[in-house]
């Protein structure tokens, strides 16, 4: 059997991780990258779990034994299938009986496969303590009030070679009532947090580089202390727009492709519902339920921004200790152009091509 530590897997190249946990653990956050095979269901899981815990290991063992026998060959075909694309890395949760257990079986099929020591568990431990080591030492932190494009900004400067953390990308939410349009429920804490490593690991190289300005919480997700301190302390580019343009870039990104999609209506109602336990002014609540219940999103978006999201964001920006410089751009594009010049002047290059 090949044990491969932690430390070794991401050095580890061609490589198919084959994540054999239920789908309830996989959802509840994986290696990104990894294909889910699971050897046992949910309910599975759950029944050998209540075995183990009334009547003990060896009747759990032997309950296992039972359920996976039967469904064996079809598991292994199915690992099979990556074997051409490279190298075979198998876990579980902490790297114990279910991952050995399939190693050996492939073993006995001729196929060589790598056990990860202390699976998934091993692997979120790794990242926990890795991530503060990985940031770079100087950010170049992206405000502006909702609207002006700043996550259109940076991939725009992504697509240049300058190295970018999208936080918004790796919690699955825009940070705004409108967060999870198009993008699902969000991600968890476990799915950020690998999807932030990722991210680190591929800015090795990097000395410095260039994010949103969000505040700690991003939907269901926390960023680290030791981000937001790199955040805090960096060089800041401030983003003015034209409040008409703000609000077409909204309705841009967040209506006009899922409008017509049956959830659509409920979930803006439901944001509205939250912002309107924080606006105390009886005629801004009253006009923001007139244009939903007229589906005028257009209005509506406008006395977001005036009303609630405006008045809010110079407070977030008091936080940061470094020094501004402020873009003035019609639109995303021109903001991108006069960051570029921006980050010239600084003396802060692409780092990749």
């Amino acid at each position: 059997m090949k044990d491969l530590p932690i430390e070794e897997l991401f050095a580890l190249e061609n490589k198919t991780i084959i994540d054999i946990r239920s789908p309830i653990e996989f959802a509840d956050g994986a290696i990104p990258g990894a294909v889910n095979i699971p050897l046992f269901t949910n309910e599975e899981r759950a029944e050998i779990g209540t075995i183990y815990k009334h009547e003990g290991q060896a009747a759990a063992k032997w309950r296992a034994m039972e359920l996976v026998s039967p469904k064996l060959p079809e598991l292994l075909h199915k690992i099979k299938a990556y074997h051409d694309k490279g190298e075979l890395v198998i876990h579980c949760w902490r790297g114990g009986m279910r991952s050995k257990a399939v190693v050996t079986f492939l073993e006995f099929a001729g196929i060589y496969a790598w056990r990860l020591i202390g699976g998934y568990k091993a692997y979120r431990h790794y990242i926990l303590e890795n991530i503060p080591k990985l940031l770079p030492n100087k950010a170049v932190v992206i405000h502006g009030m909702t609207g002006v494009g700043k996550t259109v900004v940076l991939k725009m400067l992504k697509q240049k070679g300058y190295p970018v953390l999208d936080l918004e990308e790796m919690a699955g939410h825009r940070g705004s009532i409108f967060g999870t349009i198009g993008l699902g429920d969000g991600h968890n804490q476990k799915t950020f947090d690998s999807l932030l490593f990722k991210g680190l690991v591929e800015l090795q190289g990097a000395d410095y580089f260039l994010v949103e300005a969000e505040s700690k919480r991003i939907g269901k997700a926390v960023q680290p202390e030791e981000l937001m301190e790199v955040k805090f302390k960096g060089t800041n580019i401030y983003i003015h727009s034209p409040l008409e343009q703000r609000v077409k870039q909204l309705v841009a990104e967040y209506v006009e492709p899922y409008e017509q999609e049956p959830w659509f209506f409920e979930k803006i109602a439901l944001g509205i519902e939250k912002v309107l336990k924080r606006v105390k002014d009886l005629e801004v609540r009253n006009r923001l339920l007139e244009t939903l219940t007229e589906k005028n999103y257009h209005e509506m978006i406008l006395l977001l921004l005036e009303q609630y999201y405006d008045p809010r964001y110079d407070h977030a920006r008091q936080e940061y200790e470094g020094e501004f410089f402020d873009i003035f751009a019609e639109n995303p594009g021109e903001a991108a152009v006069k960051i570029t010049k921006k980050l010239e002047e600084l003396r802060l290059q692409p780092t990749f091509s």
